[in-house]
């Protein structure tokens, strides 16, 4: 899953390859320098050319991405919850955001971060580890796709999805986004980016906006800088202290936080660094959030990949309650935690997974009779979708897989791993 991260220095300005990669998307390469700027479908770009396009449309998205006068309610941009101060996630612990038309509408999931999605294979139901990163005949399952349930694969789609949403900024068609980007004081940028009739047809333009928003999304310094103090360590410039590297020990341990199984912690064998995901989909059974309004609905489930948000699933009850393992890269900035943002502190996260099955009755509500209601959020009949490798899969009562100083020292390796930019603003635990 290793995607190079190259960048282009000129002027100042720093392009990401990712950026370029969208201008030059099956389009063949030529030697002239003519000017091939304009359109949706430029055709055939010099290298040059492919690069200028790239940092014209990231410069657009930008504007686009903070443009609050976009949404229904003219209040709520996408930096409002994918703030960059935060990582390009929410800057507030609650669970779920609220927007929509008259700012009154609570969404469904926890907000995601928008950093390091450039990694991000296509949604698969079958994922084989490429030659060079692991054995191609095992098959790693469903794996892949932009949101929490994989159900859109490019940045220009799943940047189509807050403009639509009707408890997101609220619009109701691609024709009244575009009303309102031919009311912005870029709009004038948009034409010359894509063509003086680009307006003309409205479908036309929502996929210029939504195509500049992606471009925006793949620049290198704003979304995958690789620049925390982990991959200083990587590579060998700057020293992690005795509590961080036991804590590194103890997240790739098999028997113990067993945490790099799906959070990838050493470089790719290319030298890329490391994700810290990768991409698959796992039932974890966070507890049910109550803060959630939809969830005040007892027959109502998030059932991640299975649905609702996602729909071709729909009845395949061997995905129900599988979400897509986010990166950890920043999680330190985080203030709520999985999809449904039950948990507010890193340590409880780890917490949980060191006791979701030997103290259940620490993180789930009781019955009646005093009996844990043990993953309350998920239906029975999907309990067998459980991961139960280490640190899960102990039986009630049982030693917790790691101690509250092990804990306490996976949270402090996890501190490291935030981006030189965000540094300041990393909250303690």
């Amino acid at each position: 899953m290793a995607i190079k991260t190259i960048w282009l220095v000129r002027s100042g300005l720093a392009v990401s390859m990712g950026a370029v990669a969208l201008c030059l998307a099956s389009l063949p390469l030529r030697q002239s320098s003519a000017a091939t700027t304009a359109g949706l479908h430029p055709g055939p770009m010099s290298r040059a050319e492919a690069f200028a396009r790239a940092e014209t449309l990231t410069a657009l998205g930008r504007n686009i991405f903070s443009d609050a006068s976009l949404s229904a309610s003219g209040l709520q941009a996408c930096a409002s919850c994918h703030d960059p101060a935060h990582a390009f996630g929410p800057a507030s612990a609650t669970p779920v955001e609220i927007g929509g038309q008259h700012m009154d509408r609570p969404g469904l999931r926890a907000v995601p971060t928008l950093r390091y999605l450039q990694a991000v294979p296509a949604f698969t139901e079958h994922y084989y580890d490429s030659e060079d990163e692991g054995d191609e005949s095992v098959d790693n399952g469903p794996t892949g796709g932009l949101t929490w349930d994989g159900r859109v694969d490019h940045g220009a789609d799943q940047a189509k999805i807050p403009l639509l949403s009707p408890f997101e900024m609220g619009n109701k068609d691609a024709a009244e986004v575009v009303a309102k980007l031919q009311k912005a004081a870029y709009a004038g940028d948009i034409e010359a980016a894509f063509g003086a009739t680009v307006f003309d047809n409205p479908d036309d333009a929502f996929d210029a906006a939504a195509e500049a928003l992606a471009t925006f999304e793949q620049s290198g310094p704003d979304f995958y800088p690789y620049s925390s103090r982990y991959d200083a360590f990587l590579a060998g410039k700057a020293t992690l202290t005795a509590q961080e590297l036991h804590g590194r020990q103890l997240f790739e341990d098999p028997a113990k936080g067993n945490c790099s199984s799906c959070h990838l912690s050493e470089p790719a064998n290319d030298g890329e660094p490391p994700q810290f995901s990768d991409f698959g989909f796992l039932g974890l059974a966070a507890p049910r959030n109550m803060a959630i309004p939809a969830n005040s609905d007892p027959n109502y489930h998030d059932l991640g990949l299975c649905g609702p948000q996602r729909t071709d699933f729909a009845g395949r009850s061997d995905y129900c309650g599988l979400f897509r393992t986010p990166t950890l890269r920043n999680v330190a900035l985080k203030k709520s935690f999985f999809h449904n943002g039950y948990f507010h502190s890193l340590r409880d996260v780890v917490s949980f997974y060191a006791t979701r099955d030997s103290d259940p009755g620490r993180w789930y509500p009781k019955n009646s009779d005093g009996t844990v209601r043990r993953y309350d959020d998920l239906p029975q009949a999907y309990w067998d979708n459980l991961n139960q490798d280490p640190p899960f899969g102990r039986k009630s009562g049982d030693a917790p897989a790691l101690t509250d100083l092990e804990i306490d020292d996976i949270v402090a390796f996890l501190g490291t791993l935030t981006d030189a930019d965000l540094q300041s603003d990393a909250i303690g635990h």
